[in-house]
């Protein structure tokens, strides 16, 4: 048992200069328009009128604000960690570093889950708007010729979607071919696809009516649920509840993290990127959704394509047609977006033996992982062809949430551990050893109660501090739990102010034990890591928001979702307990794996590796 718990959490070291079989070739403006083309997609087309009408009204705004938010404290701790490990396979990678091997496979099975079904559902939803311009005429033709009767037909889609099938297999050999060639074609789609945003913003400035944001009851039709009208017609409950949709709109921007081998100056460019795509996303959101809601009453919003809807109604007819080669450029980007991540994420995991050797092949002539890249394609193909989307779609968002989690408590670790997990300043992490030796009688003087306070201001860790931060970190994360599924009972008393004293008196002892523990934690002396290029500001704060939002978006996922998110799982851990655990190349370094690597798959398979923690049969 104790053998098994020691390969549950063992970790990967950071080491410099690690070598890669993959081609660098990205920098700063191919990074920032995969995030731009991976987020900026139907959010803008279809997730702002949807808001606007069911949840928000005008106050969508704040709605997109709060959601970027909490997603840019996301891209943060995602910027520091791109920036000390440059490596395929994004939160993958970095909960293997911090967390353990099995949190690690946890957090990369359900990213090539959440790929898959991203990928799936915008190809469906690119053949469904393409559709919707012909009349229908591809849904009526398949639904004549090769109308399906399968068994739960809310799982199950009524007709095969060939058109989809065949776009996510085109898009799979376009990025077979080089990351250079896709990403070029990524930027151009990425170009045309924000002119189009400008383009509304702009000309949507001529037809705005401030009355619009201060709609009375009265003129709210009575077939129509549009709350009391105003700036927040379905009150701060109605933008909180838009807010936890607007996040996904977000979603994406992760796709850059896991470039990290194929780009040419990572330290430097993956945070950037990440920044950079986030602040444009925000501002196109937040003036779209702005323009859009004073274009025209948040009300009679509800429609498949409200942004062109709405232009349509205030005499703008041609802008529709601009608006469908944006829409349709930016579902071309976002489609990308889903599929580039997916076979470095595969890669990531076969190359750590985690998933099967075979998968981590590098093409020689292009550079890219070609098994991998159309294994995942051809699955994201065969859901968008047979699958309704629609009833799948939750489940991508437990695979992003859980990363989001996973990476903010990564952060939090990497800072207050005794000893940094890295080699990239040997010098610099031998001096700080020494220092901490030589300090170590003096910095264990003191009772618990000075320790939990630091009350001798130490400003470096030792094993007794990184010991008690690692509680303190368990502590507020499962205090965050808590808070939010107790929220979610009362959700509607609260937000009513009708909640009683029984549900009063928990919430606030939870709150103020929490701030408590971020105290204390805040006091506790963090790593000085001056060898990497980015560093999150404002720890512990800014990666426990970033927690605490992505825990309360995971408690309002439905049971179908979690039952679904179980079954994947279970398939996941057949393979990880059948072979990850004994193929894993675990504590190994990069050279070792570099030179096994070299051997056949028949050689490699029957080496049994030995190391002064573990036997790791590879």
């Amino acid at each position: 048992m104790f053998a098994l718990w020691r390969a549950f959490v063992r970790r990967k070291p950071i080491e410099k200069n690690e070598s890669t079989r993959l081609k660098k070739c990205l920098g700063t403006t191919e990074l920032t328009a995969l995030g731009i083309g991976s987020t900026l997609g139907i959010g803008i087309y279809v997730i702002i009128g949807t808001v606007a009408y069911r949840q928000a009204g005008p106050s969508v705004v704040i709605s997109f604000i709060i959601a970027a938010i909490s997603s840019i404290f996301a891209g943060l701790c995602y910027a520091e960690f791109g920036a000390l490990v440059p490596k395929a396979g994004s939160a993958y990678v970095y909960s293997y570093i911090c967390v353990g091997e099995f949190m690690a496979f946890i957090i990369g099975w359900n990213l090539i889950l959440e790929y898959i079904i991203g990928a799936a559902s915008v190809a469906r939803g690119y053949s469904n708007y393409l559709d919707g311009i012909l009349d229908n005429k591809i849904k009526n033709f398949f639904k004549d010729t090769l109308h399906l009767k399968l068994p739960h037909t809310n799982w199950f889609s009524d007709y095969p979607d060939l058109f989809a099938f065949s776009l996510t297999l085109l898009l799979s050999g376009v990025l077979s071919f080089g990351v250079k060639e896709s990403t070029q074609f990524n930027l151009i789609f990425t170009a045309v696809n924000f002119f189009v945003v400008f383009y509304c913003v702009i000309v949507g400035l001529f037809k705005i009516d401030f009355h619009n944001w201060n709609i009375s009851k009265n003129e709210i039709p009575t077939d129509i649920d549009g709350g009391k009208g105003g700036f927040f017609p379905f009150g701060i409950k109605g933008t909180i509840s838009g807010a936890a949709t607007c996040f996904y709109s977000f979603v994406g921007f992760d796709a850059i993290a896991t470039t990290g081998e194929e780009v040419l100056d990572p330290q430097r460019s993956l945070p950037i990127s990440i920044i950079l795509s986030l602040t444009a996303v925000t501002i196109a959101y937040c003036a779209v959704s702005a323009i859009q809601t004073l274009m025209w009453p948040y009300w009679d919003q509800n429609n498949d394509a409200p942004l062109p809807y709405v232009f349509k109604q205030v005499g703008y007819p041609f802008a529709q047609k601009v608006i469908t080669v944006g829409a349709l450029a930016g579902l071309s980007t976002s489609l990308i977006g889903a599929m580039f991540p997916m076979p470095r994420i595969i890669y990531a995991m076969a190359n750590d033996r985690l998933l099967f050797r075979f998968l981590s092949r590098i093409n020689e002539r292009f550079k890219t992982p070609l098994i991998a890249t159309m294994l995942s394609g051809f699955l994201a193909a065969l859901m968008a062809t047979f699958f309704n989307i629609g009833e799948l779609a939750e489940m991508m968002s437990i695979g992003t949430l859980l990363a989001y989690t996973l990476v903010a408590i990564s952060i939090l670790i990497l800072r207050y551990q005794n000893q940094p997990n890295t080699d990239f300043d040997n010098d610099q992490s031998t001096a700080q050893i020494m220092m901490t030796n030589d300090n170590d009688e003096n910095i264990y003087q003191g009772s618990f109660i000075k320790r939990l306070f630091n009350w001798k201001n130490s400003d470096q860790p030792d094993q007794f501090s990184s010991h008690l931060s690692m509680i303190l970190i368990a502590i507020s994360f499962v205090l965050v739990f808590i808070w939010n599924f107790t929220f979610i009972i009362f959700e509607d008393k609260i937000w009513s102010l009708t909640l009683p004293y029984y549900g009063i008196i928990p919430l606030i002892g939870i709150f103020l034990l929490f701030i408590f523990v971020v105290f204390c934690l805040a006091r506790q002396p963090k790593t000085r890591n001056e060898s990497t290029s980015f560093r999150v500001p404002l720890i512990p704060y800014i990666p426990l928001f970033s927690v605490f939002a992505n825990t309360y978006l995971m408690v309002h996922l439905n049971q179908m979702t979690w039952f679904r998110f179980i079954g994947w799982m279970f398939i996941g851990f057949l393979i990880y307990f059948s072979y990850g655990i004994v193929k894993s190349v675990g504590y190994l370094t990069q050279e070792e794996i570099n030179r096994l690597s070299l051997k056949s798959d028949d050689d490699c398979d029957g080496e049994q590796i030995h190391n002064d923690n573990d036997i790791i049969v590879n």
